[in-house]
């Protein structure tokens, strides 16, 4: 089934297309500037040096901005070892960085990291010198994918709520929407002018439905032969952890560097899906069985993590459907909410 938005005649600056390249460039010269690009056919969020790189008219890339925030592998520290004297450095990130075409449901995802990396407990300050210091421009979806399903989750392909600044396309160039302070701060960079533009209308597929994860009894669901089931598909390749824009399990290691002396420590990906993950002293693993680890997927998104870190009924799931394309073994995520919102 398909179906629109009722139609929103919300009047937006309007910026011409070339106008937006020119605006790109210049910001490019001054931060760090990361955008859609094309990589050996691979669409990758990436650093640009100028907007002739862009994959403009881009679709969703494989990767998350996740990784700006929360980098796959990033050295928190480096350590000089001479004599009987260590020294040890932090390595916090500088420099400011503007990540141009942001969509909806990857903004949502940072929101997510949010709740654990800086407003419950301690503050990572690695990731809140990336936070402090990233822009984000958003890039409205025209519609939504075939594995996507943030409409569910209650976003939207144009939702603008995690944004500082939000652009829609429109003929000829983008109808713009400063959402933020820090967003109306780098608009300041670029004039304006005084044509304006209707905010378009996203077109929505909801091709099944799919329950909202609040629905559902999760605990009542803890001791069934289902996941055993999922499991038996499941590869423990850990790429859905990957190429999910929530997912934040991380290991930490010191390693050698080539110089004598010379060390560094850092914070890499890791994955509950993987079979060595949270294994203690003694080679102990606490879900020494495959069906455990999957389980703990789904309600870690669905139900442990947001009543850990207060997030009421917003999920650590966005609806982005990058698992389900990157599942070597369609094991898919709106699958497991469908089956579990049956009545027993």
């Amino acid at each position: 089934m398909a179906n629109s938005k009722t139609a929103n005649t919300q009047q937006l600056a309007f910026l011409p297309s070339e106008t937006v390249a020119e605006w790109l460039d210049g910001l490019a010269q001054t931060k760090t500037l990361v955008a859609p690009q094309d990589v050996a056919g691979v669409l990758l969020y990436m650093p640009v040096k100028s907007s002739r790189e862009i994959a403009w008219g881009f679709s969703r890339p494989v990767m998350s901005i996740k990784e700006v925030f929360f980098p796959p592998t990033e050295r928190l520290l480096s350590i000089q070892k001479s004599g009987g004297q260590v020294t040890v450095n932090e390595t916090l990130p500088e420099g400011e960085t503007v990540i141009f075409g942001a969509r909806p449901c990857d903004a949502r995802g940072v929101k997510v990291l949010d709740a654990l990396f800086l407003e419950t407990g301690a503050v990572d300050p690695y990731y809140a010198r990336h936070r402090q210091n990233t822009t984000l421009i958003g890039l409205a979806c025209r519609e939504m994918g075939p594995t996507c399903f943030c409409t569910t989750l209650d976003g939207a392909p144009d939702d603008n709520r995690d944004m500082d600044v939000m652009l829609y396309e429109v003929e000829g160039g983008y109808a713009v929407e400063a959402v933020t302070e820090k967003g109306k701060t780098l608009l300041q960079t670029i004039n304006m002018g005084q044509k304006t533009a209707n905010k378009p209308v996203s077109i929505v597929h909801q091709p099944f439905d799919i329950p909202h994860p609040q629905s559902i009894s999760w605990p009542a669901h803890f001791g069934d032969e289902y996941w055993t089931r999922m499991s038996e598909r499941c590869l423990s390749c850990r790429a859905c952890a990957y190429v999910c824009p929530t997912c934040r399990c991380f290991a930490i290691r010191d390693e050698a560097l080539t110089s004598p002396g010379q060390y560094e420590r850092i914070r890499c990906w890791d994955s509950c899906e993987g079979e060595n993950y949270r294994r203690i002293a003694g080679g102990h693993r606490q879900r020494a069985e495959k069906g455990e680890r999957v389980r703990n997927r789904f309600f870690c998104k669905f139900h442990y993590y947001p009543e850990q870190y207060g997030l009421g009924e917003m999920p650590a799931c966005t609806g982005c459907g990058r698992c389900i394309d990157v599942c070597p073994v369609n094991v898919d995520i709106t699958e497991v909410l469908m089956d579990l919102g049956r009545p027993r």
